[in-house]
């Protein structure tokens, strides 16, 4: 630690300082700092006070000891109930020397959870949260976990990526990105998926950049996570209840009112319950183009999603088939591999002679080779445009110069 104070010191001048701001709202700067300390008869350097309110910040306003552990490229900080602290950066995810007790872990869930304007106590003992900083913010407390409490913060990324970006990455190739930019061309509707972590957001919004500038983008989301470089964006975020059980604003809610705002495309930022009944409703009534993100394992298992999904919604699997095949097209899947995330698939979402929904593989990234599937003339058709796709005879595989 510097001269400026020991951790214990530092403890305790963090709830001094913490009273002062009730005192007197306002923000943690040199000058609260050095009369907080003067009125505990305390004297420091100009080097300790500016080092020490710079730490006070990171615990009263920031991510206190997490705090330094950002980085440029870090994209998860995790806090386990056993107050390991984990970071998911470039080279994967790894276990830091930093280790929180159990009173300090739930103290930073505690306090970031109101940051965001959320409630977490032993009576709502978890909390999702969208914090200022635009870090994604999720936390349990015991006892719905068995040691301490659990801290999830997804970090937005500090630039801003376009398709270009994402090749130099080494996310898509060159001929990928031509298909993905004649996908928003013509304005076919699509789905991103994979698991978490695979930069799904981070796709979808370098397709979106796409986008003419002409059109109104309007991106429907539960925490507000996609960051879109375009002229003409608006973005609705949903709401949770309030203490008292009330207030709630759903995603459902939200897409429906996104069809009164003029859109040309309806962005669902990830599906994960029944608003996939109203997006689907919504690109089946002339709104073409719409997109959104949804978790799986493999394009293949996205039609089981999307059943999985419309039962939430009311849907039966026949119900869920019919709507799907006209309302969206295209699935463009993410996976990751040592460290890198990538485009591995592009699929087409067809409705076969049962009435059942598969998931046709067009394209596929194996062992750094793009390769055409069945579905790959199919792809070139409906993107009416030139294009380096070529249908290759159903049932093998054909490298894509």
């Amino acid at each position: 630690m510097s001269p400026a104070a020991g951790e214990e010191d530092l403890t305790d001048l963090v709830e001094v300082v913490r009273e002062d701001l009730v005192r007197h709202p306002g923000v943690v700067d040199v000058p609260r700092v050095v009369r907080v300390l003067r009125e505990q008869g305390r004297v420091l350097g100009a080097a300790a006070v500016l080092e020490l309110t710079a730490r006070l910040r990171d615990h009263v306003d920031g991510l206190g000891p997490l705090q330094g552990l950002l980085g440029p490229e870090v994209t998860d900080l995790l806090v386990n109930d056993d107050g390991t602290v984990w970071v998911d950066d470039s080279s994967g995810l790894h276990r830091t020397e930093l280790r929180l007790d159990a009173e300090a872990a739930r103290d930073l869930a505690v306090r970031l959870a109101t940051a965001g304007g959320r409630r977490l106590d032993d009576a709502v003992p978890w909390a999702d949260a969208h914090l200022p900083s635009g870090i994604r913010f999720h936390a349990v407390l015991p006892p719905l976990s068995p040691g301490g409490a659990i801290l999830s913060l997804r970090v937005p990324g500090r630039q801003r990526l376009d398709l270009g970006d994402l090749v130099r990455l080494g996310a898509i190739s060159p001929t990928l990105r031509a298909v993905l930019e004649q996908v928003v061309a013509a304005r076919i509707p699509f789905l991103v998926t994979g698991g978490t972590g695979t930069g799904k957001s981070t796709l979808l919004a370098a397709m979106l950049r796409e986008v003419t500038p002409a059109e109104r983008i309007v991106v429907v989301e539960d925490v507000l996570e996609l960051q879109v470089e375009h002229p003409h964006v608006v973005h609705l975020q949903s709401r949770h209840a309030n203490s008292e059980g009330v207030g709630a604003v759903e995603l459902a809610t939200l897409v429906r009112q996104s069809l009164r705002m003029r859109p040309d495309r309806i962005v669902l930022g990830e599906c994960r319950g029944g608003e996939i009944r109203e997006l689907l409703q919504a690109l089946n009534t002339g709104h073409e183009g719409g997109c959104g993100t949804v978790h799986a394992n493999t394009a293949a298992d996205v039609p089981a999603r999307l059943e999985a999904l419309g039962a939430l919604g009311g849907l039966d699997r026949q119900a869920l088939a019919a709507q799907v095949a006209s309302a969206l097209k295209v699935v463009i899947h993410l996976g990751r591999e040592a460290g890198v995330r990538a485009v591995q698939e592009i699929a087409l979402l067809v409705r076969v002679a049962d009435g059942t929904l598969h998931a046709r593989t067009a394209l596929e990234v194996r062992g750094g080779a793009l390769l055409e599937g069945p579905a790959a003339g199919d792809l070139s058709r409906w993107l009416h445009a030139p294009t380096p796709v070529t249908g290759p005879s159903a049932g093998h595989r054909r490298a894509v110069a």
